[in-house]
């Protein structure tokens, strides 16, 4: 039995940032779900299957009130950072079990200000751990930060390097958040946060939605633009030994990962390896998770990311380039539409329409990567 090709046909998205203040999290869900459609040349009525994720802006299955109630089946999701990306997973296997021909995945949220925080007992903790601060998400970022440099011996003006690169390819995105160019120097001199971590190095809670429209190879070739491949999209959860946001203790034997099982997974549904990405997309909450997750999802192996990263390998215009968005530094964060804005970027490129900051050479194969709380990670593969 073949397997069927899932193409996707329509991207919407709303601006990223802090947007109006009666603009709901809700609305912009369907403001990004209504320009996925017409991307497509496609109307609600057409649409047999929904998904949709959001952190706290409500249920994405109510959205429905406003694209209409024609009584399809809409499968909500929460899985942290990884949401929107299990959302497209969970589309994309209605379609190859059959039970959909044409799915939209919506993704969505509307952070207020200051750092994300979460109760402790959420996460199966009790309130002792939230009053030590280990809810903070800034505080585990730089811990996590500052272990990986050590233990691999790469210097700290590495994450200036990730975050100036950043707000680099966010000065062309017109719908990042952050689109003023910073120099390493500006970066590394901010303001501490958590060491080795500076205010700039360190993405913020914000508002934004996205949305894609999948559906077979077959209906695909009928759409207005070239079809994209969904070759793979995979989630993993936490192994033994891995260090993770609000875990609340840590074997002596760490060094495991979600992200290497995820991205393993999706390489091997996809058919190829790591040395064929030509455009990638990585989870970088903070600047030191780029770095972290160039290796653990194959791109390079530890400690090689220095000379990768100065010889401008990851930049627009280097071998590898990697959040040509701007990335969650540049973008801000609202948690249930990151993935999809990944995937939003990958599919833009491989269609060529990227515009000021399109990379070059023709890409063909562009990879994602999302982590979330409390040690999630979902991959995707995208091939023309």
């Amino acid at each position: 039995m073949t397997s069927t090709t899932v193409s996707v046909v329509g991207l919407g998205r709303t601006r990223f940032g802090r947007l109006d203040e009666d603009y709901s999290g809700r609305q912009m869900g369907v403001d990004a779900a209504r320009a996925a459609l017409a991307d497509a040349g496609l109307t609600w009525d057409d649409i047999d299957y929904a998904v949709g994720g959001s952190n706290e802006s409500g249920k994405p299955d109510t959205l429905v009130g406003a694209l209409g109630l024609t009584g399809i089946p809409f499968v909500n999701v929460r899985n942290g950072c990884a949401t929107a990306t299990v959302a497209l997973a969970t589309g994309a296997q209605a379609i190859r079990s059959g039970d959909a021909q044409t799915v939209l995945v919506v993704g969505f949220d509307k952070h207020g200000r200051g750092a994300f925080g979460s109760r402790p007992g959420d996460y199966g903790h009790g309130d002792w751990y939230g009053h030590a601060g280990l809810m903070v998400t800034t505080q585990f970022f730089a811990m996590k930060a500052r272990h990986y440099l050590d233990t691999h011996g790469l210097p700290d003006d590495l994450l200036g390097e990730v975050a100036a690169k950043a707000f680099a390819a966010g000065s062309s995105n017109p719908d990042a958040w952050r689109r003023k160019k910073l120099s390493v120097d500006e970066v590394m001199s901010a303001r501490v946060i958590n060491p080795p971590l500076t205010q700039y190095m360190l993405c913020s809670p914000g508002e934004g939605a996205v949305a894609v429209v999948l559906t077979t190879s077959e209906r695909a070739a009928d759409r207005p633009h070239r079809p994209v491949t969904l070759a793979a999209a995979t989630m993993r959860t936490r192994p033994f030994g891995s260090f993770e946001v609000f875990s609340s203790w840590l074997s002596p034997d760490t060094g495991a990962s979600p992200s290497p099982l995820a991205s393993t997974a999706a390489f091997q549904t996809a058919g190829i390896s790591a040395r064929d990405v030509d455009i990638a997309q990585l989870q970088d909450t903070d600047a030191g998770a780029e770095i972290i997750h160039l290796a653990e999802t194959g791109l390079c192996e530890h400690g090689e990311q220095d000379e990768l990263i100065r010889s401008g390998a990851t930049r627009s215009t280097g071998r590898i380039p990697v959040n040509t968005d701007g990335g969650c530094l540049a973008n801000g964060e609202p948690v249930g539409a990151s993935g999809l804005r990944q995937v939003h970027e990958i599919v833009t490129q491989l269609r060529g329409d990227a515009g000021d900051r399109q990379v070059s050479g023709r890409p063909e194969v562009g990879f994602t990567h999302v982590y979330g709380a409390p040690g999630i990670s979902a991959c995707t593969v995208l091939t023309v």
